[in-house]
């Protein structure tokens, strides 16, 4: 299928009814309207929608946003566009945004190989954060791994040339995938000599602590849009 076809009939989640905590649904309630943008059909204006001219680095499945809200953070001249399907995490990253005082972050709550179709401009991109996506470990389930090339091709194109792709998963046969996938994108190229060491600014989860302390992997791929 062509990365610029209208449909796209895998999905790399599943829809869960995750329960909203009262912290969250508040901070859906009073923050969503600023900072939860609708999707739409046509590209974004970033100047518009920061506020001012900045690199904007979209998030791909934020989870629940503590990551994301830590780089946004420590990154205050970078505006950050978070991707989420479950509205429990969007309601989590909104309570952060509201703790912290961010300026610099919105939200999507949408598909988003669809936001990346739609919404994105070609080159308007300084970089794209896809962390810890499902790995779809069975092989019949292998379909759903969103790093496929259709969508590698779509991101690259979205970037602006020097942009960088970062992606970090903890499930070894998927970061081997992932890194044949990006080698193998013409627009994109390696910085490092196969997997890259954790850049500083990606924190550890709590997640990922606790597996490197029980012998687990992981692994950070980072490429530059040609």
């Amino acid at each position: 299928m062509s990365p610029e076809s209208p449909r796209r009939p895998v999905r790399s989640y599943v829809l869960r009814g995750g329960r909203m905590g009262p912290g969250q649904q508040r901070a859906l309630d009073e923050l969503g309207p600023r900072f939860v943008l609708p999707f739409q059909e046509t590209p974004l204006d970033f100047e518009q929608v920061f506020g001012r001219r900045a690199p904007v680095v979209l998030e791909i499945g934020f989870g629940m946003g503590d990551a994301t809200a830590r780089i946004a953070a420590e990154q205050p001249d970078t505006g950050f566009l978070g991707v989420e399907v479950h509205e429990a995490g969007v309601g989590a990253l909104l309570r952060r945004i509201g703790e912290l005082g961010l300026d610099n972050l919105r939200i999507v709550r949408h598909d988003a190989v669809e936001v990346l179709r739609q919404m994105v401009a070609p080159g308007a991109l300084a970089g794209v954060h896809l962390f810890f996506p499902d790995p779809w470990p069975k092989k019949r389930h292998h379909k759903r791994r969103l790093v496929q090339p259709p969508f590698v091709h779509l991101l690259a194109e979205r970037l602006a040339p020097g942009g960088h792709v970062h992606f970090a998963t903890d499930w070894q046969p998927y970061a081997e995938q992932m890194l044949q996938v990006l080698s193998e994108a013409p627009l994109l190229q390696n910085t490092s000599d196969g997997f890259a060491e954790r850049p500083a600014y990606r924190p550890l989860t709590k997640f990922e602590s606790r597996g490197l302390q029980l012998g687990h992997g992981v692994w950070d791929l980072l490429f530059r849009r040609i």
